[in-house]
C-alpha cells in the first residue's frame, strides 16, 4: 500500500527497504527519534522570526523537509511530529493552536502547516533517506474556544467527524486523578479551550476512529503514532485502535508509577505495544538535581518485572510537556550525561528538538522554543555527542541483532553513578554518567562488563585500555563527563575514534595504590559489577 504512493525507483528502492514491517515494533527498536513540534522547527522561508512563545511562529512541513540534513547530522533516523490535523482557528486565553493539539476537523490536515502535498513530500523524503516517520494523533477529546463560564457551551456541530453531542461525554471536570472513571470520562484543562472528551467507550465511535486512522496511515504512508492522553480514554479502544492502524504506537501514560503504567503493557492485558517511559524521566531527572541513581535503579528493575517489554519504551529526558532539563540546572556536563543515558538506555531514544542546543526553557510555552534562535549549530556540544552515540548504537546493533533484543545489566547504581552493560558479552557496549557537574573531581573507577584482555575504547575521548583478567577497565573519570566504552575490533570500519590515544591518569587525579581497594570492592569485581576505588 506504501509503495503504491510512490513512484518508479524510489518505490522499487523501498521495496527492499523493510518499510513493509515498518509498523512493526521490532522495526521502530532499533530507531532513534527526534521528535519535531512542526510549528517550531523550521519555516518554509528558512528564514529566522521573532515570535511570542503562545502564538504561531510560522514553522511548516515544508520547512522540516528542508531542514532534514540537520536531523540526519545526528543519527536519527526517525522523527516523530505534532498533529497533522485541522485544529480550531481562534486565538484564547492560553494562546493559539500552534502545537496542533486542538483538534475540530480530522478530515483535513492543518493548512498552518502546509497542504496535503507537502505532508506526502515530506514523507517521500524521509523514506528515501530510510527515515520512519511517527505522528501525534488525539483521540481524547475536539475542542473549541469557550469564555470559561461552566459548563462549557460548546457547537457540535463544527466537529467532524464527531458532529453530533451523542459522540460526547457530559461535562465534568478531571478532578480526581488516581480513579480511572474520572479521568477517562471528564474533561481535561477547563481554561480559555473547552476540550470536549470524546466517547471512546461507544462502537460508533470506534468505528470512526478506527475508519480515520486507516486511512490517514495509508494516505501519508506513516511508519508509527503516537496517541496523546492515552490514559484518558477508556482500556478497550487502545488495542482496537493500534490494530486498526497498522503501525506500531507509543501510547502517552503520564505517570511515575510503575503498576499505573505497567497495566497498560503487561501480558495479560497488552494495551498498548510501546509508551514515552516516563517512569525512567522521574527518578533521572531527580538523580540530577539533588538526588541519587539508586531510585532509577529500582525503578527499572520493576518496570522489567512488571511491563511486557520495556525495550519498546521511548527512553527521553525532554518533550513538549516537561520543563527543558537545562532549565532546571543549565550544567553542560549533566546534560551531556542525560543525553548519553537517552541514546545508550535499553528502549527507543527520543530526543525533543533544541535538547541538542542546550535550550533552557521552563514551564509550557517556555519549552517549545523556535529551534531557528539556534541557526541550526551542527557544532554544538550536544549536538556532536548525540551523532557519536547514535553512531555507536547503530553499529552495535549491526554488530549483534541481540542488543535490542535483551535488557542491559546495571553494574552500578548509587549516589553519584549509574554503569550499565549492554549487548552480548563478545560485543558489550558499556556506559557509566555521573551527577557530579562540570565541577567535579577527577578520580579512578574500576568497570566491568567486558572479559579478560578486551581491548576497548572510550568513544567520547577516544582513549583506548584493555580489560584485565576480570574483564574490567580503569575509568578516569573528571569534570562529570559521562563515558561509553565499546570493543576496539567493533569499530573497525567505522568512522568512530578513527585515531585513539592510550587511556591513562589526567592531572590532579586521584590515584589509587594497588591494594587499597576494601574487601566489598573486591567482591564487587569478583561479580563482575563495577566499584569505586576512592
Amino acid at each position: 500500500m506504501r509503495s503504491s504512493l510512490l513512484t518508479g525507483a524510489v518505490a522499487a528502492a523501498l521495496s527492499f527497504s523493510g518499510y513493509a514491517a515498518a509498523a512493526d515494533a521490532e522495526a521502530w527498536k532499533s530507531r532513534s527519534i527526534y521528535q519535531v513540534m512542526i510549528d517550531r522547527f523550521a519555516r518554509t522561508d528558512g528564514g529566522s522570526v521573532d515570535c511570542k512563545l503562545h502564538e504561531f511562529c510560522g514553522g511548516t512541513w515544508k520547512g522540516l523537509t528542508n531542514k532534514l540534513d540537520y536531523i540526519q547530522g545526528m543519527g536519527f533516523d526517525a522523527i516523530q511530529i505534532s498533529p497533522v490535523i485541522k485544529n480550531m482557528d481562534e486565538d484564547t486565553a492560553v494562546g493559539e493552536p500552534y502545537h496542533g493539539y486542538w483538534s475540530q476537523d480530522l478530515t483535513t490536515v492543518n493548512p498552518k502547516f502546509g497542504t496535503k502535498e507537502d505532508l506526502k513530500n515530506l514523507v517521500d523524503e524521509l523514506h528515501k533517506r530510510d527515515m520512519f516517520l511517527m505522528v501525534d494523533v488525539v483521540v481524547n477529546h475536539m475542542a473549541q474556544k469557550f469564555d470559561n463560564i461552566i459548563p462549557p457551551k460548546v457547537d457540535y456541530s463544527k466537529f467532524k467527524p464527531f458532529n453530533d453531542q451523542k459522540y460526547f461525554h457530559s461535562y465534568c471536570n478531571v478532578t480526581e486523578w488516581e480513579n480511572s472513571t474520572n479521568y477517562q470520562n471528564c474533561w481535561l484543562y477547563p481554561f480559555g479551550v473547552a476540550l470536549a472528551d470524546i466517547k471512546t467507550e461507544s462502537p460508533d465511535v470506534v468505528t470512526l476512529f478506527t475508519k480515520w486512522i486507516k486511512d490517514l496511515v495509508s494516505t501519508y504512508s506513516i511508519d508509527g503514532l503516537r496517541i496523546d492522553a492515552a490514559k484518558h480514554v477508556n482500556d478497550e479502544f487502545l488495542p482496537k485502535f493500534v490494530e486498526a492502524s497498522g503501525v506500531f504506537a507509543f501510547g502517552e501514560v503520564l505517570t511515575g508509577v510503575t503498576e499505573d503504567m505497567c497495566r497498560y503493557q503487561n501480558k495479560s492485558k497488552n494495551l498498548l505495544p510501546g509508551m514515552p517511559n516516563y517512569l525512567d524521566f522521574y527518578p533521572l531527572n531527580a538523580a540530577f538535581n539533588g538526588g541519587d541513581f539508586e531510585r532509577l535503579g529500582e525503578i527499572r528493575a520493576q518496570a522489567v518485572d512488571s511491563c511486557n517489554d520495556t525495550l519498546a519504551l521511548g527512553t527521553f529526558i525532554e518533550n513538549h510537556d516537561m520543563p527543558r532539563f537545562a532549565s532546571q540546572n543549565d550544567d553542560l556536563a549533566l546534560a551531556k550525561n542525560a543525553m548519553t543515558y537517552v541514546i545508550m538506555n535499553d528502549g527507543i531514544p527520543t530526543v525533543y528538538q533544541g535538547q541538542e542546543q542546550h535550550f533552557k526553557g521552563g514551564e509550557t510555552p517556555s519549552n517549545r522554543e523556535p529551534l531557528w534562535t539556534s541557526n541550526y549549530n551542527t557544532t554544538a556540544p550536544l549536538y556532536v555527542l548525540a551523532s557519536t552515540l547514535n553512531k555507536v548504537r547503530k553499529n552495535a546493533i549491526k554488530q549483534s541483532p541481540d542488543y535490542i533484543k535483551k535488557t542491559s545489566d546495571v553494574l552500578i547504581a548509587d549516589t553519584n553513578h549509574f554503569c550499565q552493560s549492554k549487548g552480548p558479552a563478545e560485543n558489550a557496549v558499556v556506559f557509566c554518567i555521573t551527577n557530579k557537574s562540570s565541577q567535579g573531581d577527577s578520580y579512578e573507577m574500576t568497570v566491568g562488563g567486558f572479559r579478560n584482555s578486551d581491548e576497548v575504547v572510550e568513544v567520547i575521548s577516544c582513549a583506548s585500555s584493555t580489560a584485565d583478567g576480570l574483564g574490567q577497565i580503569t575509568a578516569y573519570m573528571g569534570a562529570g563527563e559521562p563515558k561509553v566504552w565499546v570493543k576496539k575490533s567493533a569499530l573497525e570500519g567505522t568512522d568512530i575514534c578513527p585515531k585513539t590515544t592510550v587511556d591513562g591518569p589526567k592531572e590532579n587525579s586521584g590515584v589509587v595504590a594497588k591494594g587499597a581497594a576494601s574487601a566489598g570492592v573486591l567482591m564487587a569485581a569478583v561479580l563482575g559489577t563495577a566499584s569505586l576505588l576512592l
